[in-house]
């Protein structure tokens, strides 16, 4: 049998777009995180997390794990519920953008984006099937953290609405 791990996981970035691939490369590692859930009414649950950033696929592509609330079979977080889901992020050099598909099977949530630089920051745009606009950012990027925000807005409303934020910090080892 083929070891599956090793040919989808890369050394790092495909020097074809090398520096293009560091825009998500720079999160490549291990991280802890702070996850703060959201509610409309305003209020907020707090949980902590992991993710992992790696190079897959000769290294065209970072691929990442989210895990919250960790450890993993803790009860359901309130209002995002439990991640254990993966998102492939693949650079599209014909759009000088990236494809972004994140898979959650346990909550049977799947969504695509596009991802684009806007300044300092990292910007993700898509839409969920019931037609709800997402927006999922990188922000406050420094080489051992960074702030994730996921926002959604529903198509009938004016404003977005945060659901979830994340402080990440990188492990240290």
């Amino acid at each position: 049998m083929t070891d599956f791990a090793r040919l989808l996981h890369a050394d790092g970035p495909n020097p074809e777009h090398a520096a293009a691939l560091q825009l998500y490369g720079r999160f490549v590692g291990d991280w802890d995180a702070e996850i703060t859930a959201h509610s409309p009414d305003g209020t907020k649950h707090i949980a902590p997390g992991e993710i992992h950033f790696g190079w897959v696929l000769e290294g065209r592509a970072v691929q990442d794990v989210w895990i919250v609330p960790r450890p993993v079979g803790a009860p359901a977080f309130p209002i995002a519920g439990n991640w254990y889901g993966t998102t492939l992020r693949v650079y599209d050099p014909s759009m000088s953008a990236w494809r972004i598909s994140w898979f959650d099977p346990g909550r049977c949530v799947f969504r695509q984006q596009i991802g684009r630089a806007r300044g300092e920051d990292i910007m993700q745009e898509g839409t969920t099937e019931a037609g709800e606009l997402t927006r999922w950012s990188f922000t406050e990027i420094r080489e051992n953290s960074f702030h994730w925000l996921g926002e959604v807005k529903p198509a009938a409303a004016v404003d977005w609405r945060l659901v979830v934020d994340v402080r990440a910090k990188r492990r240290k080892g």
